[in-house]
């Protein structure tokens, strides 16, 4: 995450919720999202919190890995995974299971493992469908994504967000006022991205958000004023919007990727009078193909310490469909916020097709 006590920071890349509009300048400050298919951001968060906690199977054991993991991150300046919302969570959990099922595989003297179902490998990783049924999957991956939105995960810098989270678990009708802000927050984004249509999502955000930093490089005009005008009213109401609806959940009965936005180096690293919304497009291009490599290389390593568990597409493919209808029940919230942003996104791209055609 960039650092807010920068003078110069434009950018803040974040995992945090919309809660952290209470620390930004309203007036100054645009929002921009990235959605994903709820059943595909389930599966990704129970793939991503094995794979990232496997790597510490190096350690002998968990006190050592944990004591090491700690020493590392006071030494460096960058920002662990660790410290992102929700793999802190996430990650030291799964971690504790891998070594308590790995020493678990050492008493029994088991050293092989026959199994072509990655999802229900119970001998090396917690089962999937163990995971979601989880308190603490309950309480931070499923409809992760409204509360995300809503500003109130277990994250929040709203001091009732633990209250409002156990009302909607307890009373499920609640849940629809939760909804409702959130629709409402996306309302008011400058820019709403799904993750299942990346090229339509790349190809929007550069003419939109792209364009807008652009415009912040250059001098000022009158165009990109009336830009920040219309900006800061959406915002202004948006931040108004979120204070009376959290008046509304106190006094209410009592009763979960990943945003990504432009990297900073491409707009930094870039000449600013021959910077364009093609040249933007070219240079995420590369970034994102070289990233793309790298995290493949990285989880095929990781997951090599526990063989035979192997997270593709295909042993999706073999995960019961009860698991899957579990999945579904368990993200209501998220499946209509998705069908929602999903009709934001068609006419935002829409509109930037026009422009371009």
């Amino acid at each position: 995450m960039v650092s807010l006590k920068k003078a110069n920071c434009r950018l803040l890349v974040t995992h945090d919720d919309y809660s952290m509009m209470t620390k930004l300048p309203e007036e100054k400050t645009s929002v921009v999202t990235i959605l994903r298919d709820p059943v595909h951001r389930v599966f990704s968060a129970y793939e991503f919190s094995i794979e990232v906690a496997a790597r510490f199977l190096v350690h002998p054991n968990l006190t050592s890995a944990t004591q090491l993991a700690g020493r590392l991150r006071k030494k460096t300046n960058g920002v662990s995974t660790l410290d992102i919302w929700p793999w802190k969570y996430l990650v030291p959990w799964m971690r504790e299971d891998l070594f308590a099922r790995r020493d678990a595989r050492l008493h029994k003297n088991q050293n092989h493992v026959k199994s072509n179902d990655s999802y229900n490998m119970e001998n090396m990783a917690m089962p999937l469908h163990q995971y979601i049924n989880d308190p603490m999957a309950l309480d931070i991956v499923h409809n992760g994504a409204t509360f995300q939105v809503a500003g109130l995960t277990n994250n929040s810098y709203v001091p009732e967000s633990h209250e409002v989270r156990g009302c909607v678990q307890k009373h499920h009708s609640l849940g629809k006022l939760v909804l409702d802000v959130a629709k409402r927050r996306l309302d008011h984004m400058l820019y709403v991205g799904l993750t299942e249509d990346h090229k339509g999502s790349a190809t929007t955000f550069a003419h939109v958000v792209g364009a807008q930093v652009i415009s912040q490089l250059l001098p000022s005009t009158s165009s990109t004023e009336r830009l920040a005008d219309n900006t800061s009213g959406e915002q202004s109401s948006s931040i108004k919007e979120f204070k009376s609806a959290n008046d509304s959940y106190k006094s209410g009965p009592s009763d979960e990727n990943t945003s990504e936005t432009l990297p900073s180096e491409v707009v930094e690293g870039s000449s600013k009078s021959t910077m364009t919304v093609g040249k933007l497009t070219e240079a995420y291009e590369v970034c994102i193909t070289s990233l793309r490599k790298s995290q493949s290389r990285r989880r095929i390593n990781s997951l090599t310490r526990i063989a035979p568990v192997n997270f593709t597409k295909e042993a999706r493919l073999r995960v019961p469909e009860s698991t899957i209808e579990r999945i579904k029940l368990l993200n209501g919230l998220d499946l209509e916020l998705y069908e929602y942003a999903q009709d934001i996104f068609a006419r935002q791209h829409d509109r930037t097709m026009q422009k371009l055609n």
